[in-house]
């Protein structure tokens, strides 16, 4: 269900059921979760992207899949939310930067899945993003807490209630996408390369610190930043980084 690619520094997955528009099926999510934590472990690695095979990025949950959910029980329905819930988190709270090439149609699930990398890059002709839950009586219940998070309420809410489908310019306007390109993935590719200059620590730091103070009041975040920058700049990478931007200087 997924093809992966290994590189100096950073790693493709890609999304590999094109049949189907490389929807979300539980073996797809099982993959993915596997890969993700050997990924996370491996060292050598410093940045991931994820795309899809074919003409579409991810189209949500597999139409088979959410026809069997029609005769799940109440309790197999929460564990198989919590199943993509889980996959959601791991990728939301990944200790590496994530990009999302998105080189074709990212809806529902799929553009839950865009939304919960770090950086969305959006072919200009083929991305095309939406919430169509509420045209089937479904709730975009998960992937809303991270769409209100990257784009604000108001404009999560005008997705989320329309289920409108929207082109990759409006969603690079409105603050979803954060790079169009007419090739999604070559571009990702040279923004990995370009974040695989950075210290993985900084990085992997900084991502945490941003989910974490979301969370706190003003007063707390602060306190919180002192530390972290206390301990900062106690660390090997802070000593050369300062020394190499010393010495270009």
């Amino acid at each position: 269900m997924i093809l992966y690619e290994k590189h100096t520094k950073y790693s493709i997955i890609k999304l590999n059921n094109p049949g189907k528009r490389n929807a979300l099926s539980l073996e797809l999510i099982r993959q993915l979760k596997e890969k993700l934590v050997e990924i996370k472990n491996d060292d050598s690695i410093k940045t991931l992207i994820i795309t899809g095979v074919g003409k579409s990025f991810c189209a949500g949950v597999d139409l088979k899949y959410l026809n069997d959910l029609r005769n799940n029980s109440a309790m197999e329905n929460q564990l198989d939310t919590k199943n993509l819930a889980a996959l959601f988190l791991m990728l939301y709270n990944f200790p590496k930067p994530t990009i999302a090439a998105v080189n074709g149609a990212a809806i529902a699930g799929g553009s839950g899945l865009a939304s919960v990398c770090d950086f969305i890059v959006a072919d200009n002709t083929y991305a095309k993003f939406g919430y169509s839950e509420v045209k089937i009586g479904f709730i975009p219940a998960i992937v809303s807490i991270f769409l209100i998070n990257r784009i604000g309420e108001g404009r999560a809410r005008q997705l989320l209630i329309s289920g409108d489908i929207i082109d990759a310019k409006e969603a690079k306007d409105i603050g979803f996408a954060n790079y169009l390109s007419d090739d999604s993935l070559k571009f990702s590719v040279e923004l990995a390369e370009k974040l695989c200059e950075n210290s993985s620590l900084s990085m992997n730091d900084t991502k945490q610190m941003i989910n974490d103070i979301s969370n706190m009041n003003v007063e707390d975040a602060v306190e919180y930043c002192v530390q972290l920058n206390t301990l900062s700049r106690s660390t090997e990478d802070f000593r050369n980084g300062i020394e190499k931007f010393l010495n270009k200087k």
